[in-house]
């Protein structure tokens, strides 16, 4: 088939969860011999490494430089109420527009947009044309603004809060146009459902199980592993209440216990406040497996749901027992006690951690039972095989819509 796919950032280097999903997704499509065009609007230029690792997996890469964050446009376009904020630092983009409706004159058997935040370039364009389409949403961003909402001062809460009812209007504008709508977990489709009043695809995150599968985790290391992207505020939560709550009792019962700490943006400031020889900070590794094998457990205290964990999967792939919350494992279909051990209390997952370290034996029945997990439910050959059933669906809603000659499926270029 040919695709037409749009992203908001470079899925290269796989930095986040996101990027992580979107470049495993575009390989395994590629693997399948379908022409992809990838249309980008990123705030990174375009360097040899993004180049080398994408364009061999695609028929087109088409990059187009971002406006900075503090543009004046972007602060004279705040008050509009009919975008929330991320939605004008990455709309309002003539360029981008008009590549987008020049690629349009193209015969397309499937057009995938990604993010509701980066939609409003394309919206007019979808809507005058009335082709099929799908739209992907990772997050809800109304919710995950709550967030950072009580980490700001407070004077910008007032702000946050009129952004996230701004957004909530326009997560109920956008998902309902789409041809299909697609969400990463059972939960985040059912709030979607909820919003747009319509039946939501779930298209789960995964995980490369045969890149982790040589990884043998040391379960006698003492060695905790926590890992995030650190742009996302969610992580700041889970690492303060680690390192403030959880570690502390963990510590006065097994002081030679460590944690690793590894992500993309780790602030620096953070060594200063947390000046704790048992505190690794590692920062962004992008190939975690030698982290992996000198670590015991994989400790993930989120508090936030929404979306499904790409690093914890990686973790389970890896064969780290995986300790975490409830709603830190949201998303997977695990069980608690035999995938992962979990609790929204502190107390709790500092008394899991102190036993599972003293019961090698219940590791690596862990260990076990997550890398089966992974590989049955989250391989990303599986993830691929429910998104190419959205992408039939759109074909045929393509070829039921078009005029002779306009799709891409009448002209036989789906295979």
């Amino acid at each position: 088939m040919r695709v037409l796919w749009t992203l908001p950032y470079l899925p290269w280097p796989t930095t986040s969860g996101s990027k992580t999903r979107q470049y495993h997704l575009l390989r395994a499509l590629a693997q399948q011999g379908h022409r992809i065009t990838l249309l980008v609007q990123s705030k990174i230029p375009l360097c040899d490494a993004a180049r080398q690792a994408l364009e061999p997996l695609l028929e087109r890469l088409i990059v187009l430089p971002r406006r900075p964050l503090h543009s004046p446009l972007n602060l004279f376009a705040s008050p509009i109420i009919d975008y929330p904020m991320r939605a004008i630092i990455n709309g309002l983009a003539p360029s981008l527009r008009h590549q987008f409706e020049q690629l349009l004159e193209e015969p397309w058997d499937v057009i995938q947009i990604e993010h509701s935040y980066g939609f409003q370039p394309f919206e007019k364009a979808l809507q005058a044309r009335g082709l099929p389409y799908m739209l992907s949403e990772h997050n809800l961003e109304s919710v995950t603004g709550a967030a950072s909402h009580d980490r700001l001062p407070v004077w910008l809460r007032p702000l946050n809060a009129f952004d996230r009812w701004r957004y909530r209007r326009w997560e109920q504008r956008v998902l309902r146009q789409p041809t299909e709508v697609v969400a990463v977990s059972p939960h985040d489709a059912e709030l979607i459902s909820q919003i747009s009043g319509r039946p939501v695809n779930v298209v789960v995150n995964g995980v490369d199980c045969d890149y982790y599968q040589s990884v043998q985790p040391a379960l006698h290391s003492q060695r905790l592993l926590f890992v995030g992207n650190f742009e996302c505020a969610a992580n700041f939560e889970a690492i303060e209440w680690a390192l403030e709550e959880i570690m502390p009792q963990v510590w006065q019962g097994n002081p030679a216990v460590r944690l690793a700490i590894a992500g993309h943006a780790l602030p620096v400031s953070w060594k200063l406040r947390w000046n704790d020889p048992r505190i690794e900070w590692v920062g962004y590794r992008p190939d975690l497996r030698d982290l992996q094998s000198r670590c015991a457990m994989f400790l993930a205290p989120l508090c936030y749901a929404g979306g499904a964990k790409v690093k914890i999967l990686e973790a389970m792939a890896a064969g780290l027992p995986v300790i975490s919350t409830e709603k830190g494992i949201s998303g997977l279909a695990a069980n608690n006690g035999e995938h992962y051990l979990g609790s929204d209390d502190g107390d709790q997952l500092a008394l899991m951690i102190t036993q599972l370290l003293n019961q090698p034996w219940r590791m690596r029945q862990m260990s076990e039972a997550g890398r089966q997990f992974a590989r049955t439910r989250h391989d990303w050959g599986v993830v691929a095989q429910q998104l190419a059933t959205v992408h039939m669906r759109l074909t045929q809603a393509a070829t039921a819509n078009a005029p002779q000659g306009r799709c891409g499926l009448l002209e036989g270029s789906a295979e």
